[in-house]
């Protein structure tokens, strides 16, 4: 039977793995997103042709790059943080800011998300919601999703963020920073 610490590794692995999967094919879609762009205006400029189905696409595409790449940032570090402190603490101090932070506003903030869209996105499922503009998209459900994506993404993260800094103030975090490596047996 596989150790606790063994678990809180996979774990580890397993959220890291998830949120760069999605991370890395975020740069594809913001490409696509650039291309229809241009498409749009070439149309609409050069052509006088208005494309409200492309018009939305674009709105969903930008959407889901923000919704569905936060959980990416988090886990590289790179999303923003008020740092007038933080960057000269020990590496125990910034675990336990860490976990301070993750405990108060991130996985609550996350689980409200979660719990007060639920409803929201499965109304909008149960309609099979589509756009109120003619010729638009019949899928704002699949927009609506990228909320409840998003609150999951965040929380898969946070658990894995939190697990990472119990796992320095305990000392048994590794040298070398599992969190970034990506398992693919």
């Amino acid at each position: 039977m596989p150790s606790m610490l063994s678990l809180i590794h996979k774990y580890i692995q397993f959220a890291t793995l998830v949120n760069q999967v999605i991370g890395k094919s975020i740069p594809w879609l913001c490409l696509l997103m650039v291309l229809i762009t241009f498409t749009v205006v070439v149309l609409r400029y050069a052509f006088n042709f208005g494309n409200i189905a492309l018009q939305e696409s674009i709105i969903y595409m930008h959407a889901s790059v923000f919704m569905l790449a936060a959980a990416y940032t988090l886990n590289r570090e790179q999303h923003v943080r008020v740092d007038i402190f933080y960057h000269k603490f020990t590496k125990h101090r910034k675990a336990w800011v860490n976990i301070v932070g993750t405990l108060l506003f991130l996985l609550p903030l996350s689980g409200f998300i979660l719990w007060s869209s639920s409803e929201y996105v499965i109304t909008s499922w149960t309609l099979r919601e589509g756009s109120r503009e003619a010729g638009g998209l019949p899928y704002v459900y699949l927009l609506k999703s990228n909320i409840l994506a998003f609150a999951i993404l965040l929380i898969i993260q946070g658990l894995s963020d939190l697990f990472k800094n119990i796992l320095i103030i305990l000392n048994l975090d590794s040298p070398v920073d599992r969190s970034r490596q990506v398992v693919t047996h």
